[in-house]
């Protein structure tokens, strides 16, 4: 069931909203014990992409801080709305370099760095950014993401760009097929690499990244239901 934002606005439907989306939470939190992980190391991203700017709000009031936008035009929309301090807007779509400039401002953590051009964007307009390298680890030709052999490359030019390397993220496979060994393959080259951050996992196969060692999971709509079509969103 999708959170239903026809009726927000007022402080009872703001509650009501921040209920569900707490117990939503608590099922979430839930299927990461129960996958063997832990709630101090892995941290739970709440993916606002297409919902309101309600729902980021009552995200907030259940202690997820951290909010994810696939889109740099929801960011540049919602961030000033929102006027809430403690947030911190993730970017985990993909970026073309036109859009740095118009959300550097906002954005705690760009996840989906994955060429050099993009790197030096972000150096520019948000010199000492903190950033992750997203790897393919499916060699999937459809998806966004360096090849693994390219990561030293990428990593040797963050670093010269000054840019705040926290670590690395990947999408699972888009076939239905085990996502464990992409999953693995990141955790090994984080750790090779000595980076601290794993960024994998959504709410589909959220258990298996937890298992190989994810530390964030971005989760959209095991906390807030189906999304609304882009544009529908108030």
């Amino acid at each position: 069931m999708s959170v239903d934002e026809s009726e927000l606005g007022t402080e009872e439907a703001h509650r009501a909203l921040v209920e569900v989306i707490a117990q939503r939470h608590s099922a979430v939190q839930a299927r990461i014990t129960d996958a063997g992980g832990s709630l101090e190391r892995t941290r739970v991203l709440a993916v606002t992409k297409t919902h309101g700017i309600e729902v980021a709000r009552a995200a907030i009031d259940v202690g997820l801080v951290d909010l994810g936008e696939n889109y740099g035009q929801e960011i540049e929309r919602k961030a000033p709305m929102l006027d809430r301090p403690e947030a911190r807007w993730h970017m985990i779509g993909g970026l073309q370099r036109n859009k740095v400039k118009k959300i550097a401002r906002y954005v705690a953590l760009w996840q989906t760095v994955d060429r050099i051009e993009l790197v030096s964007e972000i150096a520019k307009r948000a010199p000492g950014a903190a950033i992750l390298i997203q790897v393919n680890t499916t060699q999937e030709a459809q998806k966004s993401g360096a090849n693994p052999d390219k990561l030293p490359v990428l990593l040797e030019a963050a670093h010269d760009s000054a840019l705040d390397v926290r670590g690395l993220m990947t999408i699972g496979p888009t076939d239905g097929s085990d996502p464990a060994p992409g999953f693995a393959l990141l955790r090994s080259l984080a750790d090779n690499w000595k980076l601290p951050e794993v960024s994998m996992g959504m709410t589909a196969d959220l258990e298996r990244a937890v298992q190989e060692g994810s530390t964030m999971i971005r989760v959209g709509t095991a906390l807030f239901g189906a999304r609304p079509a882009a544009g529908q969103a108030p």
